[in-house]
Protein backbone atom coordinates (compact mmCIF):
# COMPACT_ATOMS: atom_id res chain seq x y z
CA UNK A 1 0.00 0.00 0.00
CA UNK A 2 1.48 3.09 -1.12
CA UNK A 3 2.23 5.79 1.72
CA UNK A 4 1.36 9.00 -0.57
CA UNK A 5 -2.43 8.15 -1.30
CA UNK A 6 -4.41 9.96 1.28
CA UNK A 7 -7.50 10.39 -0.59
CA UNK A 8 -9.82 11.80 1.95
CA UNK A 9 -8.87 14.00 4.54
CA UNK A 10 -12.51 15.31 5.10
CA UNK A 11 -14.40 15.51 8.34
CA UNK A 12 -17.30 14.30 6.27
CA UNK A 13 -17.90 12.14 3.62
CA UNK A 14 -19.42 8.66 2.41
CA UNK A 15 -17.92 5.77 1.12
CA UNK A 16 -19.24 4.15 -1.68
CA UNK A 17 -18.94 0.91 -4.30
CA UNK A 18 -17.70 -1.79 -1.98
CA UNK A 19 -18.54 -5.38 -0.60
CA UNK A 20 -19.15 -5.46 3.46
CA UNK A 21 -16.99 -8.39 4.55
CA UNK A 22 -18.01 -7.68 8.60
CA UNK A 23 -17.98 -11.91 9.84
CA UNK A 24 -21.53 -11.06 10.89
CA UNK A 25 -24.27 -13.35 8.95
CA UNK A 26 -26.97 -11.24 9.70
CA UNK A 27 -25.44 -8.08 8.63
CA UNK A 28 -27.18 -6.32 6.01
CA UNK A 29 -26.45 -5.98 3.08
CA UNK A 30 -24.77 -2.00 2.92
CA UNK A 31 -23.22 -0.55 0.07
CA UNK A 32 -22.79 3.01 1.87
CA UNK A 33 -20.98 4.35 5.35
CA UNK A 34 -20.78 7.29 5.83
CA UNK A 35 -18.42 9.18 8.35
CA UNK A 36 -18.41 11.95 10.42
CA UNK A 37 -15.28 13.17 12.60
CA UNK A 38 -13.51 9.91 12.26
CA UNK A 39 -16.66 8.08 13.36
CA UNK A 40 -18.98 5.99 11.58
CA UNK A 41 -22.64 8.00 11.49
CA UNK A 42 -24.72 6.26 9.37
CA UNK A 43 -25.00 2.59 6.91
CA UNK A 44 -26.46 1.38 4.49
CA UNK A 45 -28.18 1.16 0.56
CA UNK A 46 -27.59 4.24 -0.99
CA UNK A 47 -30.97 4.93 -2.29
CA UNK A 48 -32.13 4.43 1.76
CA UNK A 49 -29.77 5.85 3.86
CA UNK A 50 -31.06 8.94 5.21
CA UNK A 51 -28.20 12.07 6.21
CA UNK A 52 -28.80 15.47 7.32
CA UNK A 53 -25.56 16.71 6.23
CA UNK A 54 -26.11 20.56 4.70
CA UNK A 55 -29.78 19.54 4.75
CA UNK A 56 -30.16 17.02 2.54
CA UNK A 57 -32.59 14.35 2.27
CA UNK A 58 -30.88 11.78 1.24
CA UNK A 59 -27.39 10.42 -0.15
CA UNK A 60 -28.52 11.07 -3.33
CA UNK A 61 -29.06 14.33 -2.94
CA UNK A 62 -26.13 15.67 -0.74
CA UNK A 63 -24.29 16.60 -3.35
CA UNK A 64 -21.86 18.45 -1.31
CA UNK A 65 -20.90 15.47 0.86
CA UNK A 66 -18.24 14.00 -1.12
CA UNK A 67 -17.91 10.42 -2.04
CA UNK A 68 -14.61 7.96 -1.69
CA UNK A 69 -15.69 4.91 -4.36
CA UNK A 70 -13.94 1.35 -4.01
CA UNK A 71 -14.35 0.13 -7.28
CA UNK A 72 -15.71 -2.72 -5.76
CA UNK A 73 -13.27 -3.94 -3.23
CA UNK A 74 -13.86 -6.06 -0.41
CA UNK A 75 -14.25 -3.74 2.91
CA UNK A 76 -14.50 -5.16 6.67
CA UNK A 77 -13.47 -3.92 10.14
CA UNK A 78 -9.74 -2.33 10.86
CA UNK A 79 -8.23 -5.20 12.41
CA UNK A 80 -7.21 -5.45 15.52
CA UNK A 81 -3.76 -7.31 17.18
CA UNK A 82 -3.83 -7.56 20.83
CA UNK A 83 0.05 -8.58 21.20
CA UNK A 84 1.93 -6.29 19.34
CA UNK A 85 5.81 -5.76 20.70
CA UNK A 86 6.91 -3.97 17.51
CA UNK A 87 7.24 -3.92 13.72
CA UNK A 88 8.72 -1.98 11.00
CA UNK A 89 11.94 -1.77 12.70
CA UNK A 90 11.14 -0.84 16.22
CA UNK A 91 10.06 -2.80 19.26
CA UNK A 92 8.49 -0.99 22.04
CA UNK A 93 10.38 -2.95 25.02
CA UNK A 94 13.49 -0.75 23.30
CA UNK A 95 11.99 2.29 22.51
CA UNK A 96 9.15 3.24 25.02
CA UNK A 97 7.64 6.29 22.93
CA UNK A 98 5.31 8.11 21.11
CA UNK A 99 7.55 7.74 18.22
CA UNK A 100 7.78 4.14 18.36
CA UNK A 101 4.07 3.88 18.58
CA UNK A 102 3.83 6.06 15.16
CA UNK A 103 6.17 3.82 13.66
CA UNK A 104 3.84 0.74 14.70
CA UNK A 105 0.86 2.32 13.36
CA UNK A 106 2.01 2.96 10.19
CA UNK A 107 3.23 -0.30 9.64
CA UNK A 108 0.01 -1.75 10.95
CA UNK A 109 -1.98 -0.14 7.83
CA UNK A 110 -0.20 -1.83 5.24
CA UNK A 111 -1.47 -4.97 6.77
CA UNK A 112 -5.35 -3.92 7.40
CA UNK A 113 -4.36 -3.17 11.06
CA UNK A 114 -5.91 -0.18 12.37
CA UNK A 115 -5.87 -0.48 16.47
CA UNK A 116 -3.52 -2.61 18.60
CA UNK A 117 -1.93 -3.02 21.84
CA UNK A 118 1.31 -2.21 22.21
CA UNK A 119 2.79 -4.96 24.25
CA UNK A 120 5.81 -4.37 26.60
CA UNK A 121 7.44 -8.02 27.66
CA UNK A 122 9.02 -8.58 31.04
CA UNK A 123 11.08 -5.76 32.07
CA UNK A 124 11.70 -3.29 35.41
CA UNK A 125 8.87 -1.54 37.32
CA UNK A 126 10.57 1.60 35.54
CA UNK A 127 10.23 0.50 32.02
CA UNK A 128 6.27 -0.66 33.11
CA UNK A 129 5.65 2.93 34.43
CA UNK A 130 7.07 4.80 31.85
CA UNK A 131 4.98 2.43 29.20
CA UNK A 132 1.72 3.32 30.89
CA UNK A 133 2.54 7.32 30.46
CA UNK A 134 3.15 6.48 27.30
CA UNK A 135 0.53 4.66 25.98
CA UNK A 136 -1.93 6.87 28.13
CA UNK A 137 -0.85 9.85 26.06
CA UNK A 138 -1.01 7.85 22.78
CA UNK A 139 -4.99 6.99 23.27
CA UNK A 140 -5.52 10.62 23.65
CA UNK A 141 -4.17 11.27 20.61
CA UNK A 142 -5.26 8.69 18.71
CA UNK A 143 -7.99 6.94 20.71
CA UNK A 144 -9.00 5.02 17.83
CA UNK A 145 -5.39 3.40 17.27
CA UNK A 146 -4.39 2.10 20.77
CA UNK A 147 -6.79 0.97 23.24
CA UNK A 148 -4.58 0.30 26.24
CA UNK A 149 -1.23 -1.43 26.58
CA UNK A 150 -0.70 -4.97 27.27
CA UNK A 151 1.50 -5.65 29.78
CA UNK A 152 3.18 -9.19 29.45
CA UNK A 153 4.74 -10.19 32.21
CA UNK A 154 7.08 -10.12 34.67
CA UNK A 155 5.29 -12.21 36.90
CA UNK A 156 5.66 -15.40 34.67
CA UNK A 157 6.72 -18.82 35.38
CA UNK A 158 10.75 -19.37 34.96
CA UNK A 159 9.91 -22.67 33.33
CA UNK A 160 7.97 -21.40 30.31
CA UNK A 161 9.58 -18.11 30.06
CA UNK A 162 9.97 -18.14 26.10
CA UNK A 163 12.46 -15.56 25.32
CA UNK A 164 11.80 -13.31 28.43
CA UNK A 165 14.71 -12.11 30.40
CA UNK A 166 14.57 -14.56 33.23
CA UNK A 167 16.93 -11.83 35.60
CA UNK A 168 13.53 -9.85 35.21
CA UNK A 169 11.09 -12.41 35.76
CA UNK A 170 9.31 -11.80 39.53
CA UNK A 171 6.38 -11.86 41.84
CA UNK A 172 4.07 -9.87 42.00
CA UNK A 173 4.60 -6.81 45.12
CA UNK A 174 1.37 -5.34 46.23
CA UNK A 175 2.89 -1.50 45.17
CA UNK A 176 3.25 -2.78 41.34
CA UNK A 177 -0.01 -4.32 41.79
CA UNK A 178 -1.63 -1.19 43.20
CA UNK A 179 0.09 0.61 40.41
CA UNK A 180 -1.64 -2.01 38.14
CA UNK A 181 -5.47 -1.10 39.23
CA UNK A 182 -4.91 2.54 39.39
CA UNK A 183 -3.88 3.05 35.97
CA UNK A 184 -6.54 0.15 34.51
CA UNK A 185 -7.82 3.02 32.12
CA UNK A 186 -4.30 2.48 30.02
CA UNK A 187 -3.62 -0.53 31.24
CA UNK A 188 -5.83 -3.34 28.76
CA UNK A 189 -4.75 -7.14 29.23
CA UNK A 190 -1.85 -8.47 31.70
CA UNK A 191 -0.15 -11.48 30.89
CA UNK A 192 0.70 -13.70 34.06
CA UNK A 193 1.22 -16.93 35.06
CA UNK A 194 -1.30 -17.86 37.94
CA UNK A 195 0.59 -20.22 39.70
CA UNK A 196 3.52 -17.95 40.89
CA UNK A 197 1.05 -14.82 42.26
CA UNK A 198 -0.47 -14.66 45.44
CA UNK A 199 -3.79 -15.32 46.23
CA UNK A 200 -5.66 -12.34 45.39
CA UNK A 201 -3.93 -10.97 42.48
CA UNK A 202 -5.89 -12.00 39.84
CA UNK A 203 -9.55 -10.81 41.17
CA UNK A 204 -7.71 -7.15 42.50
CA UNK A 205 -6.96 -7.20 38.83
CA UNK A 206 -9.81 -7.94 37.28
CA UNK A 207 -12.18 -6.28 39.96
CA UNK A 208 -10.22 -3.08 38.53
CA UNK A 209 -11.07 -3.89 35.05
CA UNK A 210 -8.22 -5.36 33.63
CA UNK A 211 -8.35 -8.17 31.12
CA UNK A 212 -6.05 -10.73 33.18
CA UNK A 213 -4.51 -13.47 31.03
CA UNK A 214 -3.07 -16.61 31.79
CA UNK A 215 0.58 -17.26 29.91
CA UNK A 216 3.83 -18.33 30.12
CA UNK A 217 2.80 -20.65 32.74
CA UNK A 218 3.14 -24.38 33.88
CA UNK A 219 -0.37 -24.48 35.40
CA UNK A 220 -2.06 -27.61 36.23
CA UNK A 221 -6.02 -28.01 34.27
CA UNK A 222 -6.94 -27.06 38.15
CA UNK A 223 -5.02 -24.28 38.68
CA UNK A 224 -6.42 -22.52 35.15
CA UNK A 225 -9.63 -23.28 36.10
CA UNK A 226 -8.85 -21.65 39.28
CA UNK A 227 -7.68 -18.08 37.97
CA UNK A 228 -10.47 -18.35 35.36
CA UNK A 229 -12.82 -18.39 38.65
CA UNK A 230 -10.92 -15.56 40.09
CA UNK A 231 -11.71 -13.40 37.01
CA UNK A 232 -8.96 -14.34 34.44
CA UNK A 233 -10.49 -14.10 31.08
CA UNK A 234 -7.95 -14.87 28.29
CA UNK A 235 -4.97 -16.58 27.36
CA UNK A 236 -1.70 -15.48 25.43
CA UNK A 237 -1.10 -17.06 22.58
CA UNK A 238 -2.74 -20.68 22.85
CA UNK A 239 -0.69 -23.71 22.75
CA UNK A 240 2.74 -21.60 23.37
CA UNK A 241 4.51 -21.12 27.06
CA UNK A 242 1.82 -22.91 29.00
CA UNK A 243 0.86 -26.44 30.18
CA UNK A 244 -0.19 -28.50 27.23
CA UNK A 245 -2.78 -31.04 26.72
CA UNK A 246 -2.12 -34.27 28.27
CA UNK A 247 -4.25 -37.98 28.31
CA UNK A 248 -4.56 -37.55 32.37
CA UNK A 249 -3.01 -33.74 33.08
CA UNK A 250 -5.08 -31.45 30.47
CA UNK A 251 -2.78 -28.05 31.36
CA UNK A 252 -3.63 -24.85 30.79
CA UNK A 253 -4.63 -26.01 27.03
CA UNK A 254 -7.09 -28.22 27.88
CA UNK A 255 -8.83 -25.95 30.69
CA UNK A 256 -9.37 -23.49 27.89
CA UNK A 257 -11.03 -25.68 25.75
CA UNK A 258 -13.24 -26.88 28.35
CA UNK A 259 -14.19 -23.38 29.14
CA UNK A 260 -17.43 -21.76 27.94
CA UNK A 261 -16.29 -18.35 28.32
CA UNK A 262 -12.42 -18.14 28.48
CA UNK A 263 -10.70 -16.75 24.85
CA UNK A 264 -7.48 -16.85 23.86
CA UNK A 265 -5.31 -15.28 21.33
CA UNK A 266 -3.58 -17.94 18.52
CA UNK A 267 -0.34 -17.19 16.58
CA UNK A 268 -1.54 -18.22 12.84
CA UNK A 269 1.88 -18.40 11.16
CA UNK A 270 3.31 -21.76 10.56
CA UNK A 271 5.94 -21.74 13.40
CA UNK A 272 3.93 -21.29 16.52
CA UNK A 273 1.56 -24.37 15.90
CA UNK A 274 0.47 -26.62 13.20
CA UNK A 275 -2.64 -25.90 11.10
CA UNK A 276 -4.21 -28.86 12.56
CA UNK A 277 -3.93 -27.48 15.81
CA UNK A 278 -5.13 -23.90 14.98
CA UNK A 279 -8.26 -26.13 13.20
CA UNK A 280 -9.22 -27.80 16.30
CA UNK A 281 -8.81 -24.73 18.72
CA UNK A 282 -11.08 -23.08 16.06
CA UNK A 283 -13.58 -25.91 16.49
CA UNK A 284 -13.88 -26.15 19.70
CA UNK A 285 -13.43 -22.08 20.51
CA UNK A 286 -15.37 -20.40 17.84
CA UNK A 287 -15.63 -16.80 18.75
CA UNK A 288 -13.19 -17.05 21.97
CA UNK A 289 -10.85 -17.49 19.39
CA UNK A 290 -8.77 -14.61 18.74
CA UNK A 291 -5.52 -14.06 15.91
CA UNK A 292 -3.14 -12.08 17.21
CA UNK A 293 1.05 -11.49 15.56
CA UNK A 294 3.03 -11.62 18.42
CA UNK A 295 5.27 -9.44 15.79
CA UNK A 296 8.24 -7.88 16.85
CA UNK A 297 11.24 -5.90 14.95
CA UNK A 298 11.03 -7.39 11.38
CA UNK A 299 7.16 -7.32 10.80
CA UNK A 300 6.91 -5.27 7.44
CA UNK A 301 10.34 -4.98 6.77
CA UNK A 302 13.61 -7.49 5.56
CA UNK A 303 15.61 -7.40 8.43
CA UNK A 304 17.52 -10.54 9.44
CA UNK A 305 18.30 -9.65 12.95
CA UNK A 306 17.49 -7.66 15.82
CA UNK A 307 17.55 -7.62 19.37
CA UNK A 308 14.83 -8.61 21.79
CA UNK A 309 15.02 -9.36 25.34
CA UNK A 310 18.74 -8.71 25.35
CA UNK A 311 19.47 -11.18 22.69
CA UNK A 312 20.42 -11.55 19.11
CA UNK A 313 17.36 -13.30 17.16
CA UNK A 314 17.59 -14.34 13.50
CA UNK A 315 14.69 -13.69 11.41
CA UNK A 316 14.61 -16.05 8.44
CA UNK A 317 11.35 -17.31 6.45
CA UNK A 318 9.31 -15.52 8.97
CA UNK A 319 10.57 -17.25 12.00
CA UNK A 320 12.06 -15.20 14.64
CA UNK A 321 14.62 -17.20 17.03
CA UNK A 322 17.83 -17.03 18.93
CA UNK A 323 20.51 -19.01 19.00
CA UNK A 324 19.50 -22.23 20.37
CA UNK A 325 16.10 -21.96 18.37
CA UNK A 326 13.49 -20.47 21.22
CA UNK A 327 10.52 -18.66 19.22
CA UNK A 328 11.17 -14.54 19.94
CA UNK A 329 7.84 -13.75 19.21
CA UNK A 330 7.45 -13.90 14.96
CA UNK A 331 7.18 -11.41 11.85
CA UNK A 332 3.75 -12.18 11.12
CA UNK A 333 1.36 -9.60 10.00
CA UNK A 334 -2.04 -9.63 10.73
CA UNK A 335 -3.56 -9.91 6.96
CA UNK A 336 -0.96 -12.99 6.84
CA UNK A 337 -2.71 -14.28 9.68
CA UNK A 338 -5.74 -13.92 8.01
CA UNK A 339 -4.48 -15.47 5.00
CA UNK A 340 -3.38 -18.09 6.35
CA UNK A 341 -6.28 -19.05 8.62
CA UNK A 342 -8.25 -19.20 5.50
CA UNK A 343 -5.62 -21.49 3.45
CA UNK A 344 -5.81 -23.52 6.86
CA UNK A 345 -9.39 -24.51 6.21
CA UNK A 346 -11.28 -21.85 8.05
CA UNK A 347 -14.52 -20.06 6.56
CA UNK A 348 -13.51 -16.11 5.77
CA UNK A 349 -16.25 -14.65 7.56
CA UNK A 350 -15.24 -16.86 10.74
CA UNK A 351 -11.55 -15.55 10.22
CA UNK A 352 -12.45 -12.03 9.71
CA UNK A 353 -14.84 -12.02 13.55
CA UNK A 354 -11.28 -13.41 14.79
CA UNK A 355 -9.44 -10.71 13.39
CA UNK A 356 -11.90 -8.00 14.47
CA UNK A 357 -15.16 -8.25 16.79
CA UNK A 358 -13.83 -11.16 18.72
CA UNK A 359 -10.47 -9.12 19.62
CA UNK A 360 -12.87 -6.00 20.66
CA UNK A 361 -15.10 -8.26 22.80
CA UNK A 362 -12.31 -10.07 24.25
CA UNK A 363 -11.34 -6.36 26.20
CA UNK A 364 -14.65 -4.85 26.00
CA UNK A 365 -13.99 -2.05 23.45
CA UNK A 366 -16.75 -3.58 20.93
CA UNK A 367 -18.81 -0.72 21.47
CA UNK A 368 -16.02 1.68 19.86
CA UNK A 369 -14.64 -1.24 17.39
CA UNK A 370 -14.70 -4.09 15.62
CA UNK A 371 -17.49 -3.84 13.52
CA UNK A 372 -19.38 -1.51 10.91
CA UNK A 373 -22.07 0.07 13.06
CA UNK A 374 -23.14 3.51 13.86
CA UNK A 375 -21.12 4.84 16.54
CA UNK A 376 -17.88 3.26 15.94
CA UNK A 377 -13.91 4.48 14.97
CA UNK A 378 -13.76 4.60 11.27
CA UNK A 379 -11.31 1.58 11.08
CA UNK A 380 -11.71 -0.74 8.38
CA UNK A 381 -9.45 -2.89 5.70
CA UNK A 382 -9.77 -2.75 2.03
CA UNK A 383 -8.78 -5.58 0.15
CA UNK A 384 -9.49 -7.62 -3.08
CA UNK A 385 -10.76 -11.01 -3.48
CA UNK A 386 -7.53 -12.46 -3.02
CA UNK A 387 -7.11 -10.83 0.56
CA UNK A 388 -4.58 -8.95 -0.74
CA UNK A 389 -4.15 -5.07 0.73
CA UNK A 390 -5.80 -2.15 -1.25
CA UNK A 391 -6.32 0.26 1.36
CA UNK A 392 -7.06 1.03 5.09
CA UNK A 393 -9.56 3.52 6.56
CA UNK A 394 -8.17 5.08 10.01
CA UNK A 395 -9.68 7.35 12.32
CA UNK A 396 -11.60 8.39 9.04
CA UNK A 397 -8.36 8.78 7.14
CA UNK A 398 -8.60 7.04 3.57
CA UNK A 399 -5.37 5.36 2.11
CA UNK A 400 -5.91 3.71 -1.08
CA UNK A 401 -2.96 2.15 -3.35
CA UNK A 402 -1.06 -1.26 -4.07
Amino acid sequence: MSKDLVISLEKTYALVNFKPLTGDPEQPSIDTIIIENGRISAIGKAEHIACDHQGADSLENAHSLKKTDLGGLTLSPGFIDLQLNGCGGVLFNSDISINTLDTMHETNLHSGCTAFLPTLITSSDEDIRQAVDVTREYMARHPDRVPGVHLEGPYLNPQRKGIHDPDYIRAPSSAMIDFFCDNADVIAMVTLAPEVCPEGTIEKLSKAGIIVSIGHTNATCEQAKAAEKAGATFATHLHNAMSPLGSREPGVVGAVFDSHAIGAGIIADGHHLSWENLRIAHRLMQDRLVLVTDATTPAGTDMATFVFAGQTIHHKDGKCSNADGTLAGSALTMIKAVTNSIHAGIEPRAVIRMATVNAAKAIRVEHQMGSIAVGQFANFAIFDDNFTMQGTVSGGEVKLGG
